[in-house]
């Protein structure tokens, strides 16, 4: 087990965000004081729960020294992050999911690699686990991605959106806080997915990453998560325009470091393909008043435009176009 004497500063800080975690919380909670890692914080972020979850997380820093909560009036998971950052004293800082478990040994295995390696940002796959069909599948297949040597961070995202399985989540790795404080990097309050921006600028700073293949993070899918929510009408319109906005703030970063890092072609790639996500929902609509507010919305952006600017690839350019051309049918003006 890696150890450290109490006095100092903990290796990692684990902020974990919390609204009414349910029956969930407990099995989360036991796998991070299960882990082998024990030169840890564990910061608990109650976010307004009202259904009990507030106090059973007291509880549990009552029981445990390593446990510290914070209890806010409620303003979503970017909040609670940013409080979670505000008091963290850990080397480095992770983000996982109040519902959410992991292996006892993955903080402990990407701290040693950060440690040996002196990286910013160490990286492992995770496996989705279907709570209605009881199925597990893997986020990245090996056939995709294995286990890398030491990369910049612009190199190793290149690398890991070049799978089309990687996904934009706090939760998959841990990274060091000095460069967090450094570029000042926070959570946008109220803005669904914050963590695909978040994580493109840091990584498009660190210096040093590294991913390994083992599978150590478990994602529960349920239909009560933010992302598995099906949603209709004016809810749905408001939903899309997040993801609009993160188009925007992808294309904003690709311009800002431009003449810092270099820009792969994937990044570019990544920008339509998250606005195309919105011309899917446009046509899976079924209130056609939605539809037409939700293609408004993508006009008023601009977003047409800047997928046009950053479509890569024969097929990308293909699904973009044939999605144009619906979408110019569709509207009414």
């Amino acid at each position: 087990m890696t150890t450290q004497p109490e006095s100092s500063a903990p290796l990692l800080s684990l902020i974990i965000p919390m609204f009414n975690a349910g029956s969930d919380f407990a099995a989360c909670v036991q796998a991070l004081l299960a882990q082998t890692l024990t030169s840890l914080e564990i910061i608990i972020v109650d976010d307004g729960s009202t259904d009990g979850s507030g106090e059973r997380a007291d509880a549990y820093a009552q029981q445990h020294p390593r446990v510290r909560v914070i209890h806010q009036t409620n303003g979503g998971v970017s909040r609670a992050r940013n409080a979670g950052l505000a008091v963290a004293r850990g080397k480095y800082v992770s983000f996982p999911d109040a519902d959410d478990t992991m292996d006892v040994a993955m903080y402990q295995t990407l701290v040693e690699m950060a440690e040996r390696d002196n990286l910013d940002a160490a990286q492992c796959n995770a496996e989705w686990f279907f709570k209605a069909s009881q199925q597990v599948k893997p986020l990245i297949p090996l056939d995709r991605l294995t286990s890398t040597e030491v990369l910049s961070g612009p190199e190793w995202l290149n690398k890991a959106l070049q799978t089309h399985r990687y996904m934009h989540v706090v939760w998959l790795g841990i990274y060091r806080r000095e460069l967090i404080e450094q570029l000042k990097l926070y959570f946008e309050p109220g803005l669904h997915h914050q963590d695909i921006p978040w994580t493109t600028e840091f990584m498009l700073n660190a210096q040093r990453v590294r991913y390994t293949d083992k599978v150590l993070y478990c994602y529960y899918m349920h239909d009560a998560s933010i992302s598995n929510r099906k949603r209709t009408g004016q809810r749905n319109v408001e939903y899309q325009r997040h993801y609009l906005r993160i188009a925007q703030l992808l294309e904003e970063l690709n311009a800002r470091y431009r003449h810092k890092v270099k820009i792969y072609p994937a990044f570019h790639y990544q920008i339509t393909h998250e606005a195309l996500s919105v011309c899917h929902c446009i046509r899976r609509e079924p209130e056609e008043s939605a539809r037409q507010a939700m293609i408004a919305d993508l006009f008023a952006t601009q977003t047409h435009r800047r997928m046009l600017r950053n479509a890569r690839g024969i097929k990308q350019w293909y699904q973009l176009l044939l999605w144009l051309s619906r979408i110019y049918r569709w509207r009414k003006k």
